[in-house]
């Protein structure tokens, strides 16, 4: 219990150098390619769940907006691969990084964005001035939809870091409960243990939850642009 609380969201580093980055690579090894002609049932799981997830996202874009497929499984595949391989014990989660999560988020919602005003001026425009403003709300009514669009990037990061963040500290508490208790009382350590296998089972579809609605926020944002 004289750990740090904060101490599984240090950058780790060996001899002084981050690892992070090797760390960001690693779930690289869980999506691989067969090169026989019949595939395995790990892998033809992998394509059917890759099929229905971008089934999905691409349901409501154009032919524009479906070049982004790629970009947008592959971004859904990272995040969920990371978050879940973040519950791992003794292991780091790059999610929790507000830095990193900004920096997947501001250059896909500046692409978006770039895209709306280069193909779209005039409806991307339309977005700071409902219609049927009265004229004295307009400067008004500007800068907060200017203020809501730059926002954008900054609460997709915030909701994916704070999501990741919290369930790890609550399993970390729980954990750190359960194994003080378990020399007090051993009937309270049994509900607490029990409680923190529940939590795990719910942090695992958080991971996943996360993974998705990260990458849905993107692609809406992709679709009222493109």
């Amino acid at each position: 219990m004289n750990e740090n609380l904060f101490a599984s969201f240090i950058t780790p580093t060996i001899m002084g150098i981050p690892i992070v980055i090797f760390i960001i690579l690693i779930p690289t090894i869980l999506f691989t390619s067969s090169p026989r002609l019949l595939n395995n049932r790990l892998t033809s799981l992998q394509q059917w769940l890759i099929q229905l997830v971008l089934k999905q996202l691409m349901m409501m874009h154009n032919i524009k907006g479906r070049t982004w497929s790629l970009m947008l499984i592959s971004l859904i595949l990272f995040i969920g691969s990371t978050n879940l391989l973040g519950l791992l014990p003794h292991s780091f989660t790059p999610t929790t990084q507000l830095s990193m999560n900004l920096g997947m988020a501001i250059p896909l919602w500046a692409a978006a964005v770039i895209m709306g005003f280069r193909h779209k001026t005039k409806k991307s425009l339309a977005h700071f001035l409902p219609q049927g403003t009265p004229i004295p709300l307009i400067p008004m009514l500007v800068i907060i939809e200017t203020i809501s669009l730059f926002i954008q990037p900054m609460a997709l990061a915030v909701r994916l870091t704070a999501n990741i963040t919290a369930g790890h500290l609550l399993m970390h508490l729980i954990g750190g409960a359960t194994m003080v208790l378990t020399s007090i009382s051993p009937i309270t350590s049994s509900i607490t243990f029990t409680i923190l296998i529940l939590l795990t089972i719910l942090e695992f579809a958080v991971a996943l939850i996360q993974a998705y609605v990260f990458t849905l926020l993107v692609s809406l944002y992709l679709h009222d642009n493109v």
